[in-house]
């Protein structure tokens, strides 16, 4: 009996599909429209970065240009979301967030020894001084808890003891994310932010497992175990290869090959049918990702799919650097056809183009950059500027 086979240009369509970027970028971007479109996603990656707009702007920017990050903030505040991790910091819908006990569970099993050869002992004192200071006070950030504990600059990086209490308690669920000021989280009690119907009900493991495997596989489309356990983030690779096992044997999935970009072919799990289904149409819209995309935040799968290596350079030392501090990858229907590093310089009211590399076999010709720059003029709206400047030599030879 033959395999079923996708062939890589249809398993880049259903993945595109799956992830909001295969119809042309449409809609209010606010409201419900913008909570469906979450809910499509799975999640939302948070992230400080604003050399053009922060990733979670953009990520939603990219599918309905209408977006503005005031959209987020109001309907954050509405009680539609929460914010946890999945594989980083997210906003994540708030009905799921039964199926975040596990983790918090797990969370409370873990690291409040690991916290401890990493932390030290003293934050444990501070959990009950922390929660009460919360009570009595209302929603607080780090920087308003600590006292003379806090030293220095008081950065991501300076975790006195009561900060350590606070991100402990809302890994392990007696604390929850209300909101941010300038990026800074602000905590209250879990008790006082999410109802009682979602806060009190705990699946039983097996049901979270099954649940999270699922909506996975939902929303990737097709994958092995290992990209299953990896959405999430909290299902283990173990849990997820059991899964798929399970659901082989019931006959609800089943296994496929998937063309990669190199012609080679990979097997992957997928529903039945999937292989025989008819091919998204995507669109040959041209725009702007961020490196946390979700079809990107998979370095791997994106680089077998697309044949696209993708790797965030902000930690690399700048002599060291491919491309440059961040670069943000260009799709045009559904190919990842370059990457362009700019940066919005909010003083100067301009988005500078610096360099633009296409992917080697993409020629740059005056149809594709007038649809990037398109683009970009829509972008100026996101990111606060009002016009788009391209620096001396910013169009480079694929690498």
């Amino acid at each position: 009996m033959s395999v079923p086979r996708l062939d890589n240009r249809a398993a880049r369509a259903l993945f595109l599909d799956r992830h909001a970027l295969a119809e042309a970028p449409s809609g209010p971007g606010k409201g419900d429209d913008l909570q469906a479109l979450i809910e499509r996603l799975g999640f939302v990656q948070l992230d400080s970065v604003n050399t053009v707009a922060r990733a979670h702007d953009l990520i939603l920017f990219a599918r309905r240009p209408a977006y503005r990050p005031e959209n987020l903030t109001k309907h954050y505040a509405k009680g539609q979301l929460f914010e946890h991790w999945t594989h980083d910091a997210s906003v994540i819908p708030r009905a799921f967030y039964p199926h975040w006990q596990v983790r918090f569970a797990r969370n409370e099993a873990t690291l409040k020894e690991r916290w401890k050869n990493w932390q030290g002992e003293a934050f444990h004192d501070h959990f009950d001084p922390v929660l009460t200071h919360i009570r009595d006070n209302g929603p607080v950030s780090a920087a308003e808890v600590g006292g003379d504990e806090k030293k220095g600059g008081g950065g991501w990086w300076d975790w006195h003891p009561s900060k350590a209490a606070l991100e402990y308690l809302w890994h392990t669920g007696a604390l929850t994310v209300v909101g941010r000021d300038a990026f800074r989280k602000r905590y209250d009690l879990t008790e006082r932010v999410i109802e009682e119907g979602l806060r009190g009900r705990y699946p039983d493991p097996a049901e979270t497992i099954d649940w999270c495997c699922n909506a996975a596989l939902e929303r990737l489309g097709f994958a092995t175990s290992g990209e299953i356990a990896a959405f999430w983030a909290t299902v283990t690779p173990q849990e997820a290869k059991d899964w798929c096992a399970a659901e082989c044997a019931a006959g609800r999935l089943e296994t496929i090959r998937v063309e990669c970009a190199g012609g080679a072919d990979r097997a992957v799990f997928a529903r039945p049918g999937t292989a025989d289904c008819d091919v998204p149409s995507v669109t040959n819209r041209l725009r702007v990702l961020s490196p946390f995309d979700p079809a990107l935040r998979d370095r791997n799968r994106a680089e077998k799919l697309f044949g696209f290596h993708y790797r965030i350079e902000i930690f690399v030392p700048e002599a060291k650097r491919r491309y440059g501090y961040y670069v943000f990858p260009i799709l045009e229907g559904d190919r990842l056809v370059g990457r362009i590093d700019m940066k919005a310089q909010r003083d100067e009211d301009v988005l500078r183009v610096t360099a633009l590399w296409p992917e080697r076999g993409v020629a740059w010709g005056s149809g594709r950059q007038a649809r990037l720059e398109a683009e970009l003029v829509r972008l100026c709206r996101l990111a606060g500027v009002s016009r788009v400047e391209f620096a001396g030599g910013w169009l480079r030879a694929a690498l």
